[in-house]
């Protein structure tokens, strides 16, 4: 299987900047401007539900890869058929709000599924961080097995930052981090640490071992464009800054 030159360059690099959509999120105008902002703030790709239109609709406003996210394999068909470049088992933030949990098995079984319809294309899994620390660092290297060729951290969802200001960002980070230094450790593929970050605390998800990082609310959830793309810069400001006081020059 082939990864999007695009992304292999940033995931090599350590820059890799994913700005989600949201799984749950259909609505087009909103849909738009986060492509938009993902566009004209320097993302690496974008993250948006797994529905062919609007794989047609982000296609006509960027040339930055598209990955759609689900939680049913035959969900990914339509867009795939659309133009998708990959895939995202997950992301299940969305379901937590619901009272709705993925177990490990369950996981594992979505993605023999989906690798089983789809063969061929770029396959993300996200790891539930309801899961136990070292239940998720098994989790990752049996979905490694099973084809997944990106695995994705998250837990923003579940942290309760007690602190204000910079603490609090970093507290509202932690599950996310630990789970990508622990999992980074022992697969081979690429870690998109993801759920909970914003530009204080992405040269951490570098430190701890993950490829790049996937950012959703913090962009999302804003109202003004131009506020988006704000955010969207400063996350690509700190990916980078991370790398230069690692000594390592970016590649263009």
């Amino acid at each position: 299987m082939t990864m999007h030159t695009q992304l292999q360059t940033a995931f090599a690099q350590g820059q890799a900047l994913k700005i989600i959509a949201g799984l749950t999120n259909f609505d087009r105008d909103r849909v738009a401007a986060v492509v938009r902002a993902a566009h004209r703030g320097g993302a690496t790709f974008l993250d948006i539900a797994a529905d062919g239109d609007l794989v047609h609709l982000a296609k006509g406003l960027t040339d930055l890869p598209i990955c759609v996210s689900a939680v049913d394999p035959d969900a990914f068909l339509p867009p795939v058929a659309a133009g998708a470049d990959l895939i995202e088992i997950g992301n299940f933030d969305a379901f937590y709000a619901q009272g709705l949990r993925f177990e490990a098995a369950e996981v594992l079984d979505l993605t023999r599924r989906t690798r089983a319809l789809l063969p061929h294309i770029t396959l993300s899994v996200t790891v539930p961080h309801i899961l136990p620390l070292d239940a998720q660092v098994q989790l990752a290297e049996d979905l490694v097995a099973a084809g997944a060729d990106i695995i994705q951290t998250e837990g923003g969802t579940s942290s309760q930052p007690t602190s204000p200001g910079t603490l609090g960002l970093i507290e509202k980070a932690a599950p996310t981090l630990a789970a990508a230094r622990e999992i980074s450790q022992v697969v081979s593929v690429p870690v998109l640490c993801a759920s909970g970050l914003s530009n204080v605390t992405a040269p951490l998800a570098i430190a701890a071992g993950a490829a790049g990082i996937g950012v959703g609310s913090a962009v999302n959830k804003l109202d003004n464009e131009l506020a988006m793309v704000a955010v969207v810069r400063s996350l690509v400001e700190a990916l980078s800054s991370a790398r230069r006081a690692a000594g390592v020059p970016t590649i263009h």
